[in-house]
């Protein structure tokens, strides 16, 4: 696993250098949205929603809408301002009953492994928490946001989950049925526990199975193994706003004209990965020029056909056509050379 935080616990005067890892991971399955003939990905774009135009990336800004639906547009110095909890220590606040804490309020897990000089202050802690039957309350800042944190034994490792805000629990008095529910007769109390009693056990989670995601990878792998699976080309992407290696960029620009024009020693997919770039792809290019090269030969047939009675003319007009036939040849061979 990969560190995502790396800092320190600190209880009274102790301080233990820990590392933070997630200790769950999302196996939700995600599918994408294609179109349905060819199986080729559906993008979309970003636009205002007062007249439809296109907005670019650099032009799009974060704002806060307020509960009566006033928008308030925040800029980045706006954010600068805001309180910045960047400090690399989870700060014990006191040890409290683990059964004070509803689960309800239970957010995110984390493991937390020690440092090498750490090991024995960590194990210092986590034989407090197990003797005393508690968990530690801290204070974590997690990615610039201060919140609150219980600390509690899993196995052999200190796990952190953090807590969400008291007002982020929603309040049972929002529900609207809850006083239609009456009290239960005796004897139905009486026959709920005895079923109850019946299907007592122990928890077990290995004894359960998420059969949708299993019944999904079979599906795709019968699919699979019948060819029913679209072969999409890969298309350059559009440019999302990301910074790209400009040099390089510029560099594939030039390399790509030089191509159109067939010019020896130029290779079109040269800085392949160098970033997003706004020119035009290179077969596009080589198709036009052959494209308008047919189109010339066609016309010069023609010219030379309708109008044979004019020596002068077809005399150009054939020379015209041998020495487009030369350029083209030498296109083609400058092509072959590059493939080779």
């Amino acid at each position: 696993m990969r560190a995502i935080w790396k800092g320190a616990v600190s209880f009274g005067l102790v301080n233990v250098p820990v590392r933070l890892y997630s200790a769950t991971e999302n196996h939700d399955l995600s599918f994408h949205q294609v179109r349905r003939s060819d199986g080729s990905r559906i993008k979309y774009k970003r636009v205002a929603q007062a007249d439809g135009e296109e907005v670019p990336y650099k032009e799009i800004a974060k704002a806060y809408e307020t509960a009566d639906g006033k928008t308030v547009v925040l800029t980045d110095e706006d954010f600068k301002s805001l309180p910045n909890r960047s400090s690399k220590e989870i700060s014990v606040e006191r040890f409290v009953p683990a059964d004070q804490i509803d689960p309800i309020l239970y957010d995110k897990a984390y493991y937390i492994e020690p440092d090498a000089m750490g090991a024995k202050a960590y194990g210092l802690l986590r034989e407090a928490l197990r003797e005393s039957d508690r968990v530690a309350v801290v204070t974590v800042s997690v990615r610039t946001r201060m919140t609150m944190a219980v600390l509690r034994v899993l196995d052999d490792a200190i796990l952190m989950q953090t807590l969400l805000w008291p007002d982020e629990v929603r309040d049972v008095g929002e529900l609207d049925h809850l006083d239609e529910v009456g009290e239960p007769k005796d004897s139905e109390v009486a026959m709920a526990r005895m079923l109850v009693d019946s299907m007592a056990g122990d928890f077990e989670p290995d004894a359960y199975e998420d059969d949708y995601t299993v019944a999904v990878e079979q599906l795709v792998q019968a699919k699979i193994e019948g060819g029913d699976v679209s072969e999409v080309a890969e298309t350059e992407e559009e440019d999302d706003g990301q910074v790209v290696d400009l040099l390089a960029a510029l560099q594939r620009s030039v390399d790509r004209a030089k191509a159109s024009r067939g010019e020896a020693g130029a290779d079109p997919d040269d800085g392949e990965d160098a970033g997003a770039s706004k020119t035009s792809k290179p077969s596009a290019r080589k198709g036009a020029a052959v494209k308008k090269t047919a189109s010339t030969d066609k016309g010069t047939a023609k010219s030379s056909t309708t109008k044979a009675s004019t020596t002068k003319s077809t005399a150009k007009k054939s020379t015209a056509k041998k020495s487009t036939t030369k350029k083209t040849a030498a296109k083609r061979s400058t092509t072959k050379k590059k493939a080779g």
